[in-house]
Parts: structure tokens; C-alpha cells; sequence
């Protein structure tokens, strides 16, 4: 049976701890997450006690470039991989270190510390309003409400969200859920920002509005490292890093164009050793 992508991982420049690596990026030392399960999928594993499958791992990162992208198809663990990054999911085996926090055992401070964009803005948007919603983000900094308040209209206004506080959540489209999901984690000035496909539910104009911010950010206030899945491949590219995910390893790690170009190639090699020589004629 083929296998399902090809591993191959290039060579890069990889920080070190003590020189821009563990303590100022990411580390993640021989991790595998297991979930319950009573059999493997396609190309999973049975995991590393009984009833449980491998979704991903067992995977050696460390990483200390400023804008680090995910690519990989649908259900291949990218984000699975960037949820180790807060605790929101914890590994089975081995460590994971953010910035200098151990994500298991120092929970709280990284969270404190990293921002995170889900999919769904739903999932984290928690208060009845969307001014309210960055209110509760500036109450560190804001501790006077009248300032707080002023301070969540104006991030509103920088996103699009001008005149929308006083709105229902649930009265808002779905890209405004989106840019005020954004703004509320901005609101926090994470050292560390971590997006899973940040730009899924925006139109033309706002994704890349939306992705010329989020690739601005390291070096803007505290934060110094962004991390984001895409299927957009054009955004992948301008990272400083790629990872490509599948079957839950890392199986090519290269700058920003060089693996999406990998990745493109791969597929429509795939594809045509699947479907015969008329198939892959270059739309990816």
C-alpha cells in the first residue's frame, strides 16, 4: 500500500536553548498525544496504553522563528500539534515547553502568556456583547471602566468593529465573530499568539487585512512568536517556517515557500499515481 505522503524533512536552522531557542520559541521532546479509542483510523496507531489511538507523534520540535505555519490535509493533527502549545491539550508521553513554561506543569502561566484564535469563534467569544467581550480582555491593563471602555471601542474601530459593542454576539456574521474573536485575544498582548485557521469565515478583503496583522505582530508589544494552521497556501508561504502534518508527524520542515512548494508537488504526485496521468493538472 503507498503511504499515504512522503517524509522527508530538510534541513533548517533550528534555535537552541540559551541562543533564541527554548526559552524565547517552542520545545517539544518526544511527544505523542493518545486519545480513547477502540481502534486505529487511517494512518493512526494504537496508542500507548490499552484503549487508547495515536493521533499524534511521536514528534521533536524546537522552533524560535518569529511566524511558524501548519499545513497538512483535514484530520492529520495540526490542531492537535498547536493545541500542546497552551495545555489545552496534553501530551501522553514527553515534554512541551513554551518560551521558557513547561505546558503541563505550568498551565496557568502559559496561558497567561499566549493568546489563542479557534476555528469557531463561538467556542471562545464568552460575554452577551462584542464590546463587553474585549472588555473583559483589557481588565489586566484597564482596570478604570471608563478607560476600558474606551480602549475596547477603539480596538473594535482598528477591526472593523466600529459601532458593533453594543451588539449581540449572535447577531453578528460570521467574519465579524471572527475579527472580534481576534480582537479579544489581542486585547491580552500575548507573548505568544496561536491561530487555528484564523482567516476560515473571512471574506477577500478582511483575510488579508487579517493576514497582514497577524504576520506584523512578532516584535509588536510582547509578543515575539505567532503560530497558525492554514489551507491557505499563498499565506503559508510568507511564513518564516512551515511544517507539513500528516498521519500526526511532522513530515517535512522547511522555510515558508520552500515546503508549501513541497506540499503542492506532493499531492499532485499522489494524486496522479491515484487517478492516472490526467489527474493533478496543476490547480492547487
Amino acid at each position: 500500500m503507498e503511504p499515504s505522503i512522503t517524509r522527508h524533512r530538510e534541513n533548517v536552522t533550528q534555535g537552541q536553548p540559551g541562543n533564541g531557542g527554548a526559552a524565547s520559541g517552542l520545545e517539544l521532546r518526544d511527544v505523542v498525544v493518545d486519545v480513547p479509542g477502540a481502534a486505529p483510523g487511517p494512518g493512526q496507531s494504537t496508542g500507548s496504553e490499552a484503549g487508547t489511538v495515536r493521533v499524534l507523534g511521536p514528534v521533536d520540535l524546537m522552533a524560535s522563528e518569529p511566524t511558524v505555519a501548519v499545513i497538512g490535509a483535514n484530520g492529520s493533527g495540526k490542531s492537535t500539534l498547536i493545541r500542546l502549545l497552551n495545555g489545552l491539550v496534553p501530551p501522553a508521553v514527553g515534554s512541551v515547553r513554551v518560551h521558557g513554561l513547561d505546558a503541563v506543569t505550568e498551565t496557568t502561566a502559559v496561558r497567561a502568556r499566549t493568546g489563542f484564535v479557534f476555528t469557531d469563534p463561538l467556542v471562545q467569544l464568552v460575554m452577551p456583547t462584542a464590546g463587553e467581550d474585549v472588555e473583559l480582555s483589557l481588565r489586566r491593563t484597564h482596570r478604570r471602566r471608563p478607560e476600558r471602555r474606551m480602549a475596547a471601542e477603539r480596538l473594535l474601530q482598528e477591526h472593523g468593529l466600529g459601532g458593533l459593542g453594543h451588539r449581540s454576539i449572535y447577531d453578528l456574521s460570521g467574519g465579524q465573530r471572527q475579527r472580534l474573536a481576534l480582537a479579544s485575544v489581542l486585547a491580552t498582548d500575548p507573548v505568544l499568539l496561536v491561530a487555528d485557521e484564523p482567516t476560515t469565515l473571512l471574506d477577500l478583503d478582511w483575510t488579508l487585512e487579517v493576514q497582514e496583522l497577524l504576520l506584523s505582530l512578532p516584535g509588536s508589544g510582547r509578543c515575539e512568536q505567532i503560530v497558525y494552521t492554514t489551507h491557505d497556501l499563498d499565506f503559508a508561504a510568507q511564513a518564516d517556517r512551515c511544517l507539513v502534518i500528516a498521519d500526526g508527524q511532522i513530515v517535512h520542515d522547511a522555510t515558508g515557500p520552500a515546503a508549501v512548494q513541497w506540499y503542492r508537488t506532493d499531492v499532485l504526485a499522489r494524486r496522479a499515481r491515484r487517478d492516472g496521468p490526467d489527474a493533478g493538472t496543476g490547480r492547487l
